[in-house]
């Protein structure tokens, strides 16, 4: 039987709620970036790489780059296909191979984004991440049922701009939730 696609979580951010203690996905923002029958596929927004910067990736990639680049933070997506490189962003879309999330956010992994970011000819507005965040059929939807994550629309025009320590309290803020009242326990009515 085949998924409504009105109940697709893709274009949605999940908010980890707080009785969520997996260490993987604790206080994190999650771009869900495709959602179907088969399960979903999304990267986390709001966690640095502490040691990895933009100028590790393009040496091991060998794409030449100027120095301006190489202090770009690297985000950790998630805990699957955490060899695999991401980038999150808003125009110009016309990469190989991106997957549109919303009309104005896609998410590529293929070369020549990276190589475009690296000489400052990439989108202006984006993040470059390791990994990303799985789920299969049906999973997302029971962990909701079950009280683990909060969803909300995507609202691309600044979440590149907001400080990542502040991107939970600020997307549970745009939702009219007070992060500090949030209960770390579940209740069903």
């Amino acid at each position: 039987m085949a998924k409504d696609q009105s109940a697709s979580l893709k274009g949605q951010f999940l908010l980890a709620m707080p009785s969520l203690l997996d260490p993987n996905f604790y206080q994190t923002v999650t771009c869900i970036c495709e959602h179907n029958e088969n399960g979903a596929m999304g990267i986390i927004v709001n966690r640095v790489h502490h040691s990895l910067t933009a100028k590790d990736i393009f040496e091991e990639l060998a794409i030449e780059n100027v120095p301006g680049t190489q202090s770009i933070p690297i985000y950790l997506g998630g805990p699957v296909h955490v060899g695999e490189i991401f980038v999150l962003h808003g125009p110009p879309l016309s990469w190989k191979s991106s997957l549109m999330i919303t009309p104005s956010l896609a998410m590529t992994n293929t070369r020549d984004i990276l190589e475009a970011v690296a000489m400052e000819r990439g989108p202006r507005a984006f993040i470059i991440i390791l990994g990303c965040a799985g789920w299969g059929a049906g999973q997302l939807e029971s962990e909701i049922k079950e009280n683990a994550w909060l969803n909300y629309a995507i609202f691309e025009e600044n979440i590149f701009d907001m400080p990542v320590e502040l991107r939970w309290e600020e997307v549970l803020k745009k939702m009219g939730i007070n992060p500090t009242l949030l209960s770390d326990t579940a209740g069903h009515a």
